[in-house]
């Protein structure tokens, strides 16, 4: 059984326009599917890379510090890619209002979706 669908569509590689035989092509060739393929898994492999780079780096694993309930001072400031002095700024504004356990002093993860949004 052989289909008689004929759809113009327009390459996403080459953006060439092209028949289409099925409603689920998104490429005028084999070449260009090929093409399209090696960018993806080299945009994966960068974007991999870039993510162990900046954990190597911050020492964090940011997913650790994003399911906390409870952000210490620097956690907090990694979170929201701001420096400590900003951090207590805000705090001396009374923008974050943190809590204090003992000598430590947290910020409820609450607090901070809150003054992002």
């Amino acid at each position: 059984m052989s289909s008689t669908l004929t759809i113009p569509k327009i390459c996403f590689e080459c953006n060439s326009t092209f028949i289409a035989k099925t409603t689920v092509t998104k490429f005028c060739s084999q070449k260009c599917a090929g093409r399209a393929y090696k960018k993806n898994k080299r945009n994966e492999k960068i974007a991999a890379a870039k993510k162990q780079e900046y954990e190597k780096a911050v020492g964090v694993d940011m997913t650790l510090i994003q399911s906390k309930e409870y952000l210490s001072i620097k956690e907090t400031c990694l979170l929201l890619g701001i420096s400590r002095m900003s951090l207590y700024r805000y705090i001396k504004n009374k923008t974050i209002i943190p809590s204090r356990v003992g000598g430590k002093v947290i910020i409820k993860k609450q607090v901070i979706t809150n003054v992002i949004k």
